[in-house]
């Protein structure tokens, strides 16, 4: 539990946020139903085991804070509770609850024991990938999965580090409880996607003669068929800069061949390369609860760059 003040809401509430929940206790010592919450509340932190921060705040103390988020939520009484993720106040209620329906309102916001695992997991995942370490990454991430088969991130992880390793039978196993949601095209899933053309190059690339397709090329550079093979290939052997070549040789000279695909491939490839976004940030003004999502900023990689800009001036 902390205690929020006008100089530590920004790291202690918004910011901390960000990680895991924080329920904002808004009371007043001369308030009997905030004495009757407090200690409700204090004990469900300790039994979510670290699944949401408690913060409490003084209305008399920081009445700044309190009458805006007041003013926000429409109340006009306390004890007043507000729950913040991601940086933002996003749901709340009024007075001494019930613990049984103060368990339901945050079951509504706090993540399952499981599913904040499977995150650190993931995150820890995530820092031995940027170190290289790709099998240490791997045990993270398969734990990851299996505490939490819906996290996405994670199994997109999971999944191209195993491909990185040439593991593809399993891959292809941890890849299966996804297809669908990678083939629908109504609400798409642009990573999982990437991964499914991944996939699809090992079986396009099977038994295709290298020195063939590059003889078939040479005869005829507008053998699309052999191009897109060829470029399947180096897809399936981890030579991605290679496939894109062959995938923007086609594009310039025919960019809806074959419904597009060699587009499609291209910007699959680059999405399998791209860093997922960071989660944004929250900006809060000294004093105030002025908050604002700043845009998430990938860090810049040249090679991607060039190949992005490549595509655009192949396409306009």
């Amino acid at each position: 539990m902390i205690d929020i003040t006008l100089q530590n809401f920004e790291a202690e509430l918004i910011v901390a946020s960000q990680q895991r929940p924080v329920l904002l206790d808004i009371w007043a010592p001369w308030c009997g139903p905030c004495r009757t919450l407090g200690p409700i509340l204090e004990k469900l932190e300790v039994a979510y085991a670290g699944r949401f921060t408690l913060a409490k705040l003084n209305s008399d103390e920081v009445p700044e804070i309190a009458g805006q988020l007041s003013q926000m939520f429409g109340v006009r009484s306390i004890p007043f509770c507000v729950m913040f993720a991601g940086g933002q106040p996003v749901d709340g209620f009024v007075g001494a609850l019930p613990e049984a329906q103060i368990r339901e309102f945050l079951d509504k916001h706090v993540p399952a024991g499981e599913e904040l695992e499977a995150e650190a997991d993931l995150a820890e995942a995530q820092e031995l990938l940027e170190d290289g370490d790709l099998e240490s990454a791997l045990g993270k991430l398969a734990h990851a999965v299996e505490l939490d088969p819906a996290n996405d991130a994670a199994r997109f992880d999971y999944v191209k580090a195993l491909l990185e390793l040439g593991l593809l039978a399993e891959a292809r196993e941890a890849f299966a409880p996804v297809a669908a949601k990678a083939a629908d095209t109504l609400t798409p899933a642009p990573r999982l996607a990437a991964l499914a053309t991944w996939l699809t190059a090992f079986d396009a690339a099977a038994g295709a003669d290298p020195a063939a397709l590059q003889a078939a090329i040479a005869a005829n550079k507008r053998d699309f068929d052999a191009r897109f093979t060829l470029a399947q290939l180096h897809l399936a052997s981890q030579r991605f800069t290679e496939a894109m070549d062959e995938l923007l040789e086609i594009i310039m000279r025919d960019k809806t061949w074959n419904g597009e695909a060699a587009r499609k491939t291209y910007v699959a490839i680059l999405e399998l390369l791209t860093k997922p976004a960071p989660k944004p940030a929250a900006e809060a003004k000294t004093g105030t609860l002025e908050i604002a999502g700043k845009a998430a900023v990938v860090q810049s990689d040249p090679l991607i760059d060039s190949y992005r800009r490549k595509l655009s001036m192949a396409l306009f």
